[in-house]
C-alpha cells in the first residue's frame, strides 16, 4: 500500500516502541517522516532503516514548548508541509498517590499531556492548510482507572477528552483528531511492568485475547485513523486492547 505517498508525517516518541512501529508503518506506506524523541541514537537507527532521504530526526524533550515549536518549524523547513501528527511520546509511573516524589506527578503531566498540547497547538496551522489529521496515543488508562497508576491515568484521561474537544473545534477546518487507547503493550516503556510476572499474568487474565499487545498491533490502527479510509472518523478514542474494555476488566471464568 502507498496511502501516504506525498504525505509528511510527524511522530513523537519515535525511537522505540509504538512510535517506532508507527514510523516504520508510515514509511512502508510511502510517507516522508519527521521523527522526534529524546533518544538520538534510537532515532538515527530508525531513520537509517526507513531511509535518510525521506526522514528528518529531531532530538527533543517534548515536555518543552520551545522544543515542540522547533520540531514543527524544522518539519516545515525540510518538507514544506505537514499532513499527520502522531502524538506518542510519554512516560509511565507506577505507584499510589503518595508514592515517589511530588515532582513525579509534574513530570508525567508535562510529558504525557503538555507535550500533546504543545505539539497540537504548533502543528494545527499547518494541518489546517493540508486538511490533515492528528492521532494521539492515549491509553485504556485514559478511559477508566488502573491500580497503582493514578498519575498516568490523570494524564491520559486528559488526553482522551482533549482529543474529543479538539476534534469538535477543528472539524470545520478539515482537521480530524482521534486517539488510540492501547492496553499493556510490550515495549521498553512498559519494562517495569513486564518485570513483574504476576502483574502481567493479571493483565493477560483480563484480556479476552489472552495477551498484551505488540507495537505493530497498535501502529496499524494509527495508520488507519490517519488514512483516507477514516475520512469520516473524528473525535474517537479507539480501544486497541484485545477486548479488555468490552469485558469491563473482568477475569475469565474457569
Amino acid at each position: 500500500m502507498s496511502r501516504f505517498s506525498n504525505k509528511v508525517v510527524l511522530v513523537t516518541g519515535a525511537a522505540s516502541g509504538i512510535g517506532e512501529a508507527a514510523a516504520r508503518r508510515f514509511g512502508e506506506e510511502g510517507a516522508s517522516l519527521v521523527l522526534a524523541d529524546m533518544n538520538g541514537e534510537g532515532l538515527e537507527r530508525v531513520a537509517a532503516e526507513i531511509g535518510a532521504d525521506r526522514t528528518l530526526t529531531q532530538v527533543a524533550d517534548l515536555s518543552n514548548a520551545d522544543r515542540c515549536r522547533g520540531v514543527v518549524t524544522a518539519a516545515i523547513e525540510r518538507f514544506g508541509r505537514l499532513d499527520v501528527l502522531v502524538n506518542n511520546a510519554g512516560k509511565d509511573h507506577l505507584g499510589r498517590v503518595d508514592d515517589g516524589d511530588i515532582g513525579d506527578f509534574s513530570t508525567i503531566i508535562e510529558t504525557d499531556l503538555y507535550g500533546v498540547f504543545y505539539m497540537t497547538r504548533f502543528a494545527l496551522p499547518h494541518l489546517r492548510e493540508s486538511r490533515g489529521c492528528i492521532v494521539n496515543v492515549s491509553s485504556v488508562s485514559g478511559l477508566g482507572g488502573d491500580w497503582n497508576h493514578s498519575f498516568y491515568c490523570a494524564a491520559k484521561g486528559a488526553v482522551t477528552n482533549f482529543t474529543r474537544a479538539v476534534a469538535m473545534d477543528e472539524a470545520a477546518n478539515g482537521v480530524r483528531v482521534n486517539a488510540v487507547n492501547p492496553t499493556l503493550v510490550y515495549t521498553p516503556f512498559t519494562a517495569g511492568m513486564q518485570d513483574q510476572p504476576d502483574l502481567v499474568a493479571k493483565f493477560n487474565e483480563r484480556i479476552p485475547m489472552g495477551r498484551g499487545a505488540q507495537p505493530n498491533d497498535i501502529s496499524g490502527v494509527i495508520a488507519f485513523l490517519a488514512s483516507e479510509d477514516a475520512r469520516f472518523v473524528t473525535g474517537v478514542n479507539l480501544p486497541v486492547d484485545g477486548g479488555l474494555s468490552a469485558s469491563n476488566g473482568q477475569p475469565k471464568l474457569s
